[in-house]
């Protein structure tokens, strides 16, 4: 098929990758620095500049990416590091900010990105807490005397699909404290801890993000930046397909495929692929999503603009195989699916 015209974009919904998508996509500038990472260690971070703004994905001195299995203790992790991004964007001059916060490894509420940016946190003897969401019930004081008076000279836009209040049942130590590695015993402590940090927040300034939604994404950093900063939060995926221009491309376009390692009931509150079959759809372009497993739930996919969904493993085979093999895989079940698409039209008077 020589002559047919193909656009490739990369597309993220602002976890991981999302700086990498959006630098490919718009030619931006990498700035990469050495800051603080999850457990104290040094590690090479990078954020990019993009039309003046500064897109910093906090998995990027934050994440669980940084960390091994053995490594993963939220009750020790920190967000440091990210707010070491923030003041390096800062002292190069950039006032705008997009901040993704996918993919953390921490459940410190936002403090230790705080403390980076001049917020100090005092225990009752008026000393600074240590770092980690095993620290929040220590907190006594929050002095803002020293906190960097740029933020409030600037915009910051926040970008996740995560709707999880702070804390409770469906909270950020509740529901993703295990991914993070703690244990039902350290789960109870971070919630008590993050409990006892968002009432100090609401005493200190008014704001409740007990049951705000979203304040519990990246382990409680988004209910820092809402307190704080002065900042609006915006579905991850809408930010990256404007950046991307995806719906430029889709003018004339008759066909989109999408993909993600799984489909399931999940994918469609806010995961990439829905927003891409969403704007498709507004566009009257079928979109097909390919694989790498499907789940139950699906049918709430096609009423949004996903045609359909193929499953790209064509035997059975080990999870191991599977991610050996998705090269193969995704190109053998793009074929399948462009020869239906073409004898289907094929078939029209």
């Amino acid at each position: 098929m020589p002559d047919v015209g193909i656009v490739k974009l990369p597309i993220a919904d602002g976890g991981e990758g999302t700086l990498d998508s959006l630098l490919a996509a718009t030619g931006g500038e990498r700035i990469t620095v050495t800051v603080t990472g999850p457990l104290g260690a040094s590690v090479s971070a990078s954020y990019g500049i993009i039309e003046q703004t500064a897109v910093i994905e906090m998995a990027e001195a934050s994440g669980l990416c940084l960390l091994t299995e053995e490594q993963r203790n939220p009750g020790l992790t920190t967000t440091y590091g990210t707010g070491e991004l923030i003041r390096h964007a800062l002292d190069r001059g950039c006032r705008r900010f997009l901040l993704t916060v996918g993919g953390s490894a921490t459940n410190d509420g936002g403090t230790g990105m705080l403390q980076a940016l001049g917020m100090r946190l005092l225990n009752r003897q008026g000393n600074p807490v240590p770092p980690g969401g095993g620290s929040l019930a220590d907190i006594a004081t929050i002095d803002d005397s020293l906190w960097d008076p740029r933020i409030a000279l600037s915009s910051f836009v926040i970008a996740t699909d995560v709707q999880n209040p702070l804390i409770g049942e469906q909270g950020a130590s509740s529901v993703f404290g295990p991914q993070k590695g703690a244990s039902p015993e350290t789960v109870d402590l971070l919630e008590h801890g993050m409990t006892a940090w968002a009432d100090l927040i609401e005493a200190k300034t008014g704001i409740r993000l007990h049951e705000r939604p979203g304040a519990g994404a990246a382990g409680g950093l988004c209910g820092a930046y809402l307190a704080f900063f002065p900042a609006s939060v915006r579905r991850g995926i809408d930010v990256v397909l404007e950046h991307v221009r995806l719906e430029e491309h889709l003018d004339g376009a008759d066909l989109v495929i999408t993909g993600e390692g799984r489909f399931d009931h999940q994918t469609s509150s806010g995961k990439a692929p829905m927003g891409v079959a969403q704007l498709a759809k507004k566009h009257g372009v079928p979109a097909i999503a390919l694989a790498g497993s499907v789940g139950s739930g699906i049918d709430v996919l096609h009423a949004e603009g996903i045609s359909s969904v193929h499953g790209i493993m064509n035997t059975p085979m080990t999870l191991q195989e599977a991610m050996e093999r998705a090269p193969i895989l995704l190109e053998q079940s793009a074929e399948q699916v462009i020869r239906t698409f073409l004898a289907g039209r094929a078939s029209k008077p």
